[in-house]
């Protein structure tokens, strides 16, 4: 008997995807294909943004892979031609003020980018494929359009399917009527409705019936709210990263590097309550894997490519499982690396559990050291938290990234004025990056503007310069532009980032030999170094019960915690100790909670 000629499919990753990390979405995809459609759908990956990188150089890709206006506005005359000059203008101001890309010349780089773009095309069999698709996160759609327009010109028959976190509800069905050389849109999780798409093409059935989810011209209108997905993550096969090896080894044969290879943990938010925040709009409730399950996926992947750093690609690690991850990974002897999303963590043991189980570096969401500004943000933690995530991960030794949020839509010079003073306390630790606040599509602030002060929401001003005004003017993006208080916000929090630059370079001139403000125990003593941030150093010494007492705030304790483990100490002269030490940015209080600042050396 003859066998049914397989489904053949291509799935494209462009720039600006990191080009020393595979593209999990592509990976996750080919496995799940490969595992469930016993050959009936033949999965190609491609990932043209190593092709990029070799054009531009990596040094320079890897710049501009961070500065998402930058690389967007280097693809948009290749879409637009005549976007070309206003492009060009968002790129200066994007890169001036850039390590490593105020040099860039606008035409050159757009050029290299085109050539590469050619080249990667003319390599392609692209008759042979039956439906090629784009996955499309943060700043990867000006360049999958493009790409995408290029193939329709090549092959006008060939069906093109966009998915991605870029092209969920409204805004997948916006680019849809936007773009001719979009056929479907698929929205949310891509794993059971990529095969359904594929089935239906293959077998040349009515497109209409397809799932909601999967978005064409004539279901573009019937939006479904839901985005089911798979239930149970257990159950995913291991991504093939197989097709990312082999075209990082063809595009860079003299300069190899070790990746960094992506893995997941969950989908979704298990906290889901940030106002600001958009990041979950593709899932729908929080799933997560096994530890065993984890630990396995983390094992193989090692031993398949040889390689020990892994990024979880998480909003937020599940914190029972995690526990566990790490807490197994510490008691064996092989070196892996980690860098995870994590929430607030405030006790100093679960950081040291985690790093001895490989956790390098962390990205938190401090957000803020304002706390009726996190509250306001729904974020669930108080400044008085925020800080004793940063000294815990400071102690145990993992790097800590986090942004400061400024600008944030009805913030008060109270809370200015509180975040200026609590800057004061956290100078010891690695410095927050300042994030002025933007306007994410469905997020909290985005459905109910009103309640923050914003007036009208409107295009963002970036991409005004991006897209020609008739087009855009029926795009639904990702990120808006608003009207508000924004220039009120923008004058009073100045102080904030003027600070938060000078808090960075004390960082960057001084000796990284010790840490800026560090204990060392002499049992009935305690010696503390403290820099200053003029470069000055301070010692104090603290003897007998003021050590005890020093030593008992190495997490949050509230005044009356205090008063239970010192009975003896009277209630007025354990203020005034406190007080003192809080004058002198040893300990950091909050209403009557307290937290010791220095970490043992």
């Amino acid at each position: 008997m003859e066998q049914a000629t397989p489904f053949r499919l291509g799935l494209v990753s462009m720039p600006w995807s990191i080009f020393n990390r595979p593209s999990i979405q592509l990976a996750a995809l080919k496995s799940w294909l490969d595992t469930r459609e016993n050959g009936s759908i033949v999965t190609s990956l491609f990932h043209p943004y190593l092709n990029a990188a070799a054009a531009i150089g990596t040094e320079t890709y890897h710049y501009l892979a961070k500065n998402s206006w930058a690389g967007e506005a280097l693809y948009s005359p290749l879409l637009f031609p005549k976007q070309k000059n206003q492009a060009e203008q968002l790129f200066y101001e994007s890169c001036r003020r850039e390590k490593g890309l105020k040099d860039l010349d606008f035409d050159r780089y757009v050029q290299l980018l085109d050539d590469a773009l050619e080249r990667w095309l003319d390599s392609l069999d692209l008759a042979a494929y039956d439906l090629i698709g784009f996955s499309v996160c943060f700043n990867q759609l000006i360049s999958s359009l493009t790409a995408a327009d290029r193939i329709k010109k090549r092959c006008p028959d060939l069906p093109i399917v966009f998915g991605g976190s870029g092209c969920v509800g409204e805004i997948g069905v916006s680019l849809l009527h936007g773009f001719s050389q979009i056929d479907f849109v698929i929205s949310g999780e891509g794993e059971n409705n990529l095969a359904q798409l594929c089935h239906t093409l293959h077998s040349a059935g009515d497109t209409s019936t397809l799932p909601p989810q999967v978005f064409s011209l004539k279901t573009a209108a019937h939006i479904s709210s839901s985005c089911p997905g798979i239930s149970d993550l257990n159950t995913l096969p291991v991504p093939d990263y197989g097709p990312y090896f082999r075209e990082m080894t063809h595009t860079f044969p003299t300069q190899p590097f070790v990746p960094i290879l992506p893995i997941e943990f969950s989908r979704g938010c298990w906290w889901n309550k940030c106002t600001f925040c958009n990041l979950n709009l593709q899932w729908r409730g929080y799933r997560w894997k096994q530890a065993d399950s984890m630990l396995r996926e983390v094992r193989q992947q090692s031993t398949r490519h040889k390689c020990l750093d892994f990024c979880f690609t998480d909003n937020a690690l599940p914190p029972k499982e995690a526990d566990s991850f790490f807490n197994t990974l510490a008691h064996e002897r092989c070196d892996y690396s980690f860098f995870a999303e994590v929430r607030v963590i405030t006790d100093p043991d679960t950081p040291r559990n985690y790093r001895r189980g490989g956790l390098t570096t962390i990205q938190v969401g401090i957000e803020s050291l304002s706390t009726s500004l996190l509250k306001r943000m729904k974020k669930g933690t108080t400044a008085i938290e925020n800080i004793a995530a940063m000294r815990q991960s400071a102690e145990a030794g993992i790097q800590l990234d986090g942004n400061l949020i400024v600008e944030f839509p009805g913030s008060s010079m109270t809370e200015v004025e509180e975040t200026l003073n609590n800057l004061d306390f956290v100078l010891p630790y690695a410095p927050l990056a300042p994030a002025s606040f933007f306007l994410g599509h469905g997020s909290p602030v985005a459905k109910d503007p009103g309640s923050y002060g914003i007036l009208a929401v409107t295009q963002h001003p970036k991409n005004k310069k991006l897209f020609p005004k008739e087009i855009l003017r029926n795009l639904n993006m990702l990120i808006k532009g608003y009207r508000g208080d924004r220039g009120r916000q923008h004058k009073q929090w100045q102080e904030v980032i003027k600070k938060i630059s000078n808090w960075k370079k004390f960082h960057d001139k001084r000796n990284t030999a010790h840490p800026p403000l560090s204990y060392r125990d002499g049992m009935t003593f305690l010696l503390i170094r403290q820099e200053q941030l003029d470069g000055s150093t301070l010692q104090h010494r603290l003897q007998g019960a003021s050590r005890k007492i020093y030593l008992f705030c190495q997490r949050i304790r509230s005044l009356d915690e205090i008063n239970q483990e010192f009975p003896t100490i009277k209630e007025d002269t354990l203020r005034g100790f406190l007080q003192d030490l809080c004058s002198k940015k040893l300990i950091f209080q909050e209403e009557n909670q307290f937290l010791a600042l220095a970490i043992k050396r």
